[in-house]
């Protein structure tokens, strides 16, 4: 191409830019404002509102794909109709959910579908879940809040004996509420449970400061970028809705060494807690683009262009510089849709 840029076809998913948002526009913002590929972007939802369907403007194609339960055979029956049409060359699933299935079929999609991804192995991926992330932590020399992992309440009950409040109960994929007294953790048990399944996790509680960092690794134990981020306003659900690129060497040097130590492979989120003694306790390893990975595009780092070159075999230099004091402020607007859209993509699942 005139451009100079590699074409490539990427396939996406997490379309759900609402108020608890997906990672896929981001990533798919990211992969537009790429200096060096020239991107067609195939969308993959799970539900017919996904505004992203609808972007025109950043999605050319849409597809809707099995729910993460239906398991890895309906989606890779879904993934070679798609790619029949389609000739996807890189894939970027970026829901929790849906990446245990993912990984699974990864070897199929490259072998037999010529469908590229860059994930971790299911090894590394069951290593830093939440439930036995204590342990992962002291194999990689990072601290973090003890926790007990329970399915059913007796147990949650004896967890919370050993404990001292506050506590923090979690859902196994998302969601966390701080608990004051039993009576809250109960409520907290319940609610998280009967949206997310068991198990649930009780975790001790760490007071002080959240700051959260992007990281991207080749899997080799290199980190090829990394961009830190604090809070400066929290949604009723816990999400992040503004932020602000930080300055932070410690915080840097403890997320890259833990990436180099692990060598992951793929995009993560570390959730940190800096207590009020000055300590970083991990609190989630997200295997995954967080929903605010296009801060760190702002920011110099483009990290979806970064993982799309190395799934297609390129070796892209780390990225160890940042700009500091870059915000990022989520908004919302209203898109008009012709209810032909919404039925065609809800029957015939493809836009």
């Amino acid at each position: 191409m005139s451009s100079g840029r590699t074409p490539c076809t990427v396939a996406v998913s997490g379309l759900n830019n609402i108020d608890s948002p997906g990672p896929g526009m981001p990533v798919i913002r990211a992969l537009r404002e790429s200096s060096n590929l020239e991107v067609r972007i195939v969308g993959l939802s799970y539900d017919s509102l996904e505004p992203g369907l609808y972007m025109h403007d950043l999605v050319d194609k849409s597809y809707q794909i099995p729910l993460p339960s239906a398991g890895t055979e309906a989606l890779l029956e879904r993934l070679k109709y798609i790619q029949s049409i389609e000739q996807i060359d890189v894939l970027i699933p970026n829901f929790d959910a849906e990446l245990h299935n993912f990984i699974r079929i990864a070897p199929l999609l490259r072998d037999s579908l010529r469908i590229k991804t860059f994930l971790p192995d299911l090894a590394d991926f069951d290593a830093r879940h939440k439930a036995v992330l204590f342990e992962y932590g002291q194999q990689h020399g990072v601290l973090v809040p003890k926790s007990h992992t329970v399915f059913t309440l007796m147990e949650f009950h004896r967890a919370l004996e050993a404990n001292t409040y506050p506590v923090v109960v979690k859902g196994k994929y998302y969601d966390a509420q701080i608990a004051y007294s039993a009576d809250e953790a109960v409520s907290a048990f319940y609610k998280i449970s009967a949206k997310w399944g068991l198990p649930v996790l009780l975790q001790e509680h760490v007071r002080g400061t959240e700051v959260n960092v992007t990281v991207l690794g080749d899997g080799t134990g290199s980190c090829i970028g990394a961009v830190p981020m604090r809070k400066l306003y929290i949604t009723d659900k816990g999400k992040a809705w503004a932020g602000v690129s930080i300055e932070d060497e410690a915080l840097m040097q403890l997320s890259r060494t833990l990436i180099e130590s692990a060598r992951w492979k793929g995009p993560c989120e570390l959730e940190f807690m800096r207590s009020e003694e000055g300590e970083y306790y991990l609190m989630e390893m997200n295997p995954r683009f967080p929903a605010w990975v296009y801060l760190a595009c702002g920011c110099g780092q483009n990290h979806p262009e970064a993982l799309v070159q190395m799934a297609m075999g390129y070796h892209p230099e780390p990225m160890t510089r940042y700009r500091v004091g870059h915000m990022f402020i989520r908004y919302s607007q209203d898109l008009i849709v012709p209810m032909e859209e919404f039925e065609k993509i809800s029957t015939l699942g493809e836009l």
